[in-house]
């Protein structure tokens, strides 16, 4: 008798897992159900497809991922293998990352302690991480300090903002003998822009607010930011730099929620919508959440949604797969499984094409308007 058509996906095994099994055979032969299966398509999804060498990869960071350490074991080889062109995420995971970078530590800890004690001791807490409260305020003088740099004397994207900063963590580190680097010093390295959606809502805005009392010229552009994420994708898509046209692909590899992911999501809509330049929506999609969709939250919401808004391609809708599982468990698994699935690939060092970029993105717009 013939088999059901909703039969022909591999079969569930139950053989025992061995010792010292290597990620990529854990992720593969035994996370075969439920959100462990889903995972298993994310990475099979990361390393057989975004990581093509015509595919332009965006990475959305929001949560408290740094001060977990996922800055420095997960984000940074990330970017160090060419795994990641171009990244949005939160202030405070910048600037929690800096911590480390300029010598300073946080602590393994406990979420079941008396707070009113913590506060009294100058110790903050991030649910079961303990630092000095020192750790805070020596970050923000490092950052008070550096922009008052001349170079910082003016009005810039958060990109042009980021890769100056990242370039003072790069020595920073270099004078302290830090050997492993932060998100900054290496997106400063390798060229990778790096946004932040909401400039205001971190202790690095909070400072640069603080310098700005004084007499501080800096002023962070959100309007360029905006223009430069979509010349980004814009450019990805069109691979501006071929004669054939509509060559390339966009990937968004969302790591938990928030502003961030609707930032990069929402590229595409200034293209169409906006700007009115034809297009189609993302070709790739992979996000890690706990987020319900029910709710109504962007943090939640689907990429069959997206599809709705212009942000997904409905056509590679089965090119998009939604992990729900903690992103301090599922990014180190999936940044071990590509690590070890996939070669490097050389840097898009996109930071340095991003006048190039918006040329191309004026040029579109111009053909319509």
């Amino acid at each position: 008798m013939g088999k059901s058509r909703f039969l022909k996906g591999q079969e569930i095994v139950a053989s025992p897992i061995p010792p010292d099994v290597p990620v990529t055979q854990l992720v593969d032969n035994f996370f075969q159900a439920y959100n462990a299966a889903r995972l298993r398509e994310g990475a099979q999804l990361f390393v057989q497809k975004m990581l093509e060498d015509d595919v332009t990869v965006g990475i959305s960071l929001s949560g408290a991922l740094t001060p977990a350490g996922l800055g420095g074991s997960c984000i940074v080889p990330l970017i160090e293998n060419g795994f990641v062109d171009w990244i949005v995420s939160t202030g405070a995971n910048l600037y929690h990352d800096t911590h480390f970078a300029i010598g300073y530590s946080l602590h393994r800890g406990t979420p079941f302690v008396d707070d009113r004690m913590l506060r009294k001791e100058k110790v903050v807490r991030i649910y079961d991480i303990l630092f000095d409260y020192n750790v805070l305020l020596s970050t923000d003088s490092f950052y008070r300090e550096i922009v008052q740099a001349p170079e910082f004397q003016r009005e810039m994207s958060t990109a042009e903002f980021h890769h100056l900063v990242g370039k003072y963590i790069a020595e920073r580190e270099r004078i302290l003998g830090i050997r492993s680097k932060s998100i900054l010093s290496a997106a400063y390295e390798y060229g990778v822009p790096v946004y932040t959606s909401a400039p205001g809502d971190s202790s690095i805005g909070m400072n640069i607010a603080e310098t700005v009392l004084v007499g501080n010229k800096l002023r962070l552009n959100v309007a360029a930011d905006v223009n430069e994420t979509a010349a980004i994708v814009l450019y990805a898509k069109r691979d501006a730099g071929s004669a054939r046209r509509s060559k390339g692909k966009s990937a968004v590899f969302i790591v938990g929620g928030g502003s961030p992911k609707n930032f990069m999501l929402q590229t595409e809509p200034q293209i169409q919508e906006v700007l009115g330049i034809k297009e189609k929506g993302h070709d790739y999609f992979l996000q890690i959440t706990d987020a319900r969709p029910d709710t109504g939250g962007l943090s939640g919401a689907t990429p069959f949604e997206a599809v709705s808004w212009g942000k997904v391609d409905p056509e590679r809708l089965p090119d998009a797969v939604v992990v729900y599982a903690d992103s301090t468990i599922a990014l180190p698994i999936l940044t071990s499984y590509a690590l070890a699935k996939h070669p490097p690939r050389a840097p898009k060092r996109l930071f340095e094409r991003r006048e190039e970029m918006l040329v191309h993105l004026e040029k579109e717009f111009k053909k319509i308007h």
